[in-house]
C-alpha cells in the first residue's frame, strides 16, 4: 500500500518506513510534488495533525498520514507546545528554539535562587518536560487517530550529534543522563513519542488495511 506522509524530514520518513515494515511504501512530500508549506493554524497538536491531513487527503485524494509533535516543558507552562518548531522564530531553526529554553529555564531557575537569597520559601523549578506527538491518518477517507508520549527532564546544555530537533537538550527517562542525540537512532526509535504513535497506526494498519 502507497501512503503520503506529510513531511520532508528525511530522518522521520526513514523512522516511519522502518516501523511500518513490508507491503508498506512511504512518499514523501517532495515525491507527490508538493512544496508548499502545509497549513497548522491549530490551538493543538491534535488539530494541526487533522489539518496537514486533510489537506493532503483534499489535493491528492490519496492515503496519507500527517503527524505533528510537540515540546511541552513544565517550568514553561507547556511552552513550547504548538509553537515547538518555531519557538524562536519563523525560519524553524532549532539551534535558536534550544537556545530559548535553556534561557529561559535559566531565567526561572536564577529568580528562583534570588528569592531564596532574600529568605523567600521557593520551590524547587522543575525540568521536566515530555515530547507528545499525534498522527491522523485518513484510509479511503476514513480518520483514525494515534498518539504517543516520552517523558524525560531538560538538560542544561546541549549533547551529542545525533537526531534531530530538540533532541540535544532531552533526556528521556529510560536514558539517565544522556540526550536522545547521545544515543543510537534505534535506542530512540525503540522509545521516541513518534515510534510509539507509529508502531500504534502500523498495528492498526496490519490488522485493517
Amino acid at each position: 500500500m502507497k501512503i503520503v506522509f506529510a513531511t520532508g524530514n528525511v530522518g522521520k520518513l526513514r523512522e516511519a518506513s522502518e516501523i511500518l515494515g513490508e507491503g508498506f511504501e512511504l512518499v514523501s512530500l517532495a515525491d507527490v510534488g508538493i512544496l508548499e508549506d502545509i497549513p497548522e493554524t491549530g490551538n493543538t497538536l491534535r488539530a494541526n495533525s487533522l489539518q496537514k491531513a486533510q489537506y493532503l487527503y483534499e489535493k491528492l485524494g490519496c492515503n496519507c498520514f500527517a503527524d505533528d509533535t510537540g515540546l511541552e516543558v513544565d517550568a514553561l507552562g507547556g511552552a513550547p507546545g504548538v509553537y515547538t518548531a518555531r519557538y524562536a522564530g519563523d525560519d524553524k531553526d532549532f539551534n535558536k528554539n534550544m537556545d530559548k529554553v535553556l534561557y529561559e529555564l535559566g531565567v526561572i531557575e536564577g529568580e528562583a535562587r534570588m528569592a531564596e537569597s532574600f529568605g523567600l520559601k521557593v520551590k524547587k523549578v522543575s525540568r521536566r518536560a515530555r515530547f507528545k506527538s499525534v498522527i491522523t491518518l485518513i484510509i479511503d477517507g476514513q480518520i483514525r487517530v494515534f498518539e504517543g508520549a516520552l517523558e524525560g527532564v531538560i538538560a542544561r546544555e546541549k549533547s551529542g550529534n545525533g537526531g534531530f530537533g530538540y533532541d540535544p537538550i532531552f533526556i528521556a527517562d529510560e536514558y539517565p543522563g544522556l540526550t536522545l542525540a547521545d544515543i543510537s537512532e534505534e535506542e530512540k526509535n525503540a522509545i521516541s513519542h513518534r515510534g510509539k504513535a507509529l508502531r500504534a497506526m502500523a498495528a492498526w494498519l496490519h490488522e485493517n488495511a
